[in-house]
């Protein structure tokens, strides 16, 4: 038997019944992710596999220089070929890391492919992905219908031109792309001189002059309405915790004036003045209907050295152990005092976190939406099997799993798309040990449909993408 067939993950009969009629089927609906909208636009052809699969893939790079593998074959110059190989012979290693099943489900389900990946297969699945890969079907339009991706959702800089998304928008694409708001670089009053390179970015997009605070809130208030304008309905922050240190309106303007000048913010005053600007970005997103996206808790550019040779997202970040609790209550609580607060899905990065979120959401519910606060998915170090399940156990336990929004890819790579798939298996075999044990009934109209509705419908009907 192949090592990935039709009943991987799943243990029992209950979890094959649950996965086979009622999850497999279910369209994707791909709400957070990091594809370059760019290659969306322009229905890349990808030359060979290294392009459609190692390129930007921190998490193999990672696990390629725990191999000893040298950088050059990780972000290096060695050629294309060159850097699969190194790959190849990582892939035996990668053993009880979510790597392994990845790589191989991956192969399967764009290529076919069955047999192991290592240095002895290499070559002959380089050369059969690649035969593939030249085929317009494995252009990035073929793959999303291959995959029946109903809709994605980049992740996008309110300084970006969004000229990628207004070719898409005309495109004759079944899958609806959108822009999200991620306003990160707004906060980085601690970096004057890059982030006063980004506001005049900023200036230059939104056509408008910020020479004070509030020429500052009203340029990102013009980029926001942009961002609906292309179907944008979802914002993201990527923090290490939430900023709820409330400044004044004088003192924030009075930490801005002194950014633009060039002077650096202190912890503290960064802090502040990000949790400002949390607070504005909180009221433009209630104010449209949006959800707001937090993803809490990565320690980010640890390895300095090679952080400042080959910059940030190139796998030198960890979890943190930041506290958590206290800034992001108050930041729910202040928003929600004003009338403010939007559909909000909280992520956490550390899996001590998990109970505190999932309790966290049950202080926010009002009856007006269903779920309307989320504990989000498994997220970075968290998206693998034992992970996702602790997510859906502390959310089982102390909320409503059947109201959950389900799985994203939070990805770079065309190639992550069966990581759906990797998470209704994981969903399946959960809840189908509980239907053989004995802890749940043997009723498929309300567990099968509880099912689907993780897979797809509950965030199509959540996030208001006109995908239902």
């Amino acid at each position: 038997m192949a090592f990935i067939h039709e009943d991987f993950l799943l243990s029992n009969a209950a979890a094959r019944r649950l996965y086979h009629e009622f999850a497999k089927e279910e369209p994707i609906l791909d709400y957070h992710n990091h594809l370059p909208p760019r290659d969306l636009a322009t229905n890349r052809q990808f030359a060979n596999l290294f392009e459609i699969w190692l390129e930007g893939d921190h998490y193999k790079w990672r696990a390629m220089r725990a191999n000893g593998v040298a950088e050059q074959y990780c972000t290096g110059a060695a050629a294309p070929e060159e850097k699969f190989h190194a790959w190849a012979r990582t892939v035996p290693h990668t053993l009880r890391n979510p790597l392994f099943h990845w790589t191989h489900l991956e192969l399967k389900r764009y290529f076919g492919i069955t047999e192991l990946l290592e240095e002895s297969s290499a070559a002959r699945i380089w050369s059969a992905a690649n035969e593939q890969l030249a085929s317009p079907e494995m252009r990035v339009w073929g793959i999303l219908a291959k995959f029946k991706v109903r809709a994605l959702c980049t992740t996008d800089d309110p300084a970006d031109g969004l000229e990628y998304h207004e070719q898409l928008r005309l495109a004759p694409l079944a899958t609806k792309v959108f822009p999200a708001f991620r306003p990160d670089k707004a906060l980085n009053v601690h970096q004057p001189e890059a982030w006063n390179a980004w506001v005049d970015r900023l200036a230059a997009v939104a056509n408008v002059e910020i020479g004070t605070l509030q020429g500052l809130l009203d340029a990102l208030r013009k980029r926001h309405d942009a961002f609906h304008a292309l179907g944008a309905r979802l914002s993201d922050h990527g923090l290490s915790a939430c900023l709820a240190d409330f400044p004044s309106e004088a003192e924030a303007a009075a930490i801005f004036d002194r950014a633009r000048a060039g002077h650096a913010a202190t912890p503290a005053e960064q802090e502040r003045f990000g949790a400002h600007l949390m607070l504005y970005f909180g009221q433009l997103d209630a104010e449209k209907g949006w959800t707001k996206q937090l993803h809490l808790g990565a320690r980010r550019n640890v390895n300095t050295r090679m952080i400042a040779r080959l910059g940030a997202d190139t796998g030198f970040d960890s979890i943190g152990d930041y506290a958590q609790v206290d800034g992001l209550a108050r930041y729910l609580d202040r928003l929600e005092r004003e009338g403010s607060l939007p559909k909000t899905i909280i992520y956490n990065n550390n899996p001590v976190d998990n109970f505190t979120f999932a309790t966290m959401i049950g202080n926010f519910q009002d009856g007006s939406v269903a779920g309307k606060i989320q504990f989000g998915s498994g997220w970075w170090f968290l998206d693998q099997k034992e992970a996702m399940e602790w997510q859906i156990n502390a959310l089982s336990n102390t909320g409503l799993l059947s109201r959950f929004v389900g799985m994203l890819t939070d990805s770079r790579s065309c190639m992550s798309f069966p990581r759906h798939e990797y998470f209704r298996r994981t969903l399946c075999n959960l809840i189908g040990q509980d239907m053989e044990s004995g802890l749940l009934p043997d009723r498929e109209d309300w567990i099968g449909g509880m099912v689907r509705n993780i897979c797809y419908a509950n965030a199509s009907q959540y996030l208001g993408l006109g995908t239902a």
